[in-house]
């Protein structure tokens, strides 16, 4: 059996309602931790969110939202129904990207860095390491602190967005309308991704729309993503739609990119991430 197989059929052994076992009554929880917020590093990463962190991604949902609103806004008074079918492509294609970035990003925090990075570390790479040690944190997480960074990512695109609506005439406009509707896709599902991740944890509670997209695999669903979370999490980092885990994963386009890094800088993939999984104290 190969590698890939292996990994899906252990995912398809986890607990349904609890991916590492963190749910009461699925186990009892050791006197220390393996996973789950009794972890130790999961309690020390958990509590180096600060006041800053908190401020700057207020500051970010808040400006994404208003950003995202006057596009939408502009987009639908200059959308002609007459040329729905080049827009429409140019806007599904930028779901497939925002998907492709998912796992550009999330693999690379995932395996690459620490905690100790000036800047980076303590506010970017300190959610993922927290993350596969306590899989159900996120799910704990109100919408500022599960979207606020994603909503940063955004902001520089759907403010040149919004600019470009200000100053370019209308026919101009009405030239790049496919490219706008290709950008704003691209926006609202980066900025919608950890949401659509943090959905993919929740076992209880969604909205009947919500389980439908999951189903329908047009967002991230939950079995698809439980792959991932086979230690040591080499495999299926977009988190989005999931769309391009099946042939980024036949290309083996993460292994093949880890092995070029590998050899040129001579520091293994997740090796800092496998430090907090032993921290114990």
């Amino acid at each position: 059996m190969a590698t890939s197989d292996r990994v899906v059929a252990k995912a398809k052994k986890m607990t349904e309602e609890d991916l590492n076992c963190n749910q009461k009554g699925v186990t009892k929880q050791k006197k220390v931790s393996r996973w789950g917020p009794n972890h130790a590093g999961a309690k020390e990463l958990a509590g180096l969110y600060t006041k800053g962190k908190r401020t700057q991604e207020v500051t970010c949902v808040y400006t994404c939202l208003f950003l995202a609103i006057f596009n939408i806004f502009q987009l639908v008074y200059h959308f002609s129904i007459e040329n729905w079918a080049a827009p429409f492509a140019a806007a599904l294609f930028g779901i497939v990207v925002a998907d492709f970035l998912s796992g550009f990003v999330h693999w690379s925090a995932d395996s690459w860095g620490s905690i100790e990075l000036p800047i980076l570390g303590q506010n970017f790479i300190r959610p993922f390491r927290e993350h596969h040690i306590d899989p159900t944190a996120i799910t704990r997480h109100d919408y500022i602190e599960t979207n606020g960074d994603n909503c940063m990512m955004a902001i520089p695109l759907l403010a040149w967005q919004a600019f470009t609506f200000c100053v370019y005439t209308n026919e101009r406009i009405r030239e790049l309308y496919s490219w706008e509707c290709f950008l704003f896709l691209l926006c609202i599902f980066i900025t919608l991704t950890n949401q659509i991740h943090k959905w993919s944890h929740t076992y209880f509670g969604l909205p009947p729309w919500v389980e439908f997209l999951q189903r329908w695999h047009v967002i991230l669903p939950k079995q698809h993503h439980r792959i991932h979370h086979v230690s040591p999490h080499e495999t299926y980092f977009c988190i989005t739609t999931g769309w391009l885990n099946g042939p980024l994963e036949f290309l083996k386009f993460w292994s093949r990119a880890e092995w070029l890094l590998e050899k040129l800088t001579g520091h293994k993939p997740r090796s800092d991430d496998l430090k907090w999984a032993k921290k114990t104290n």
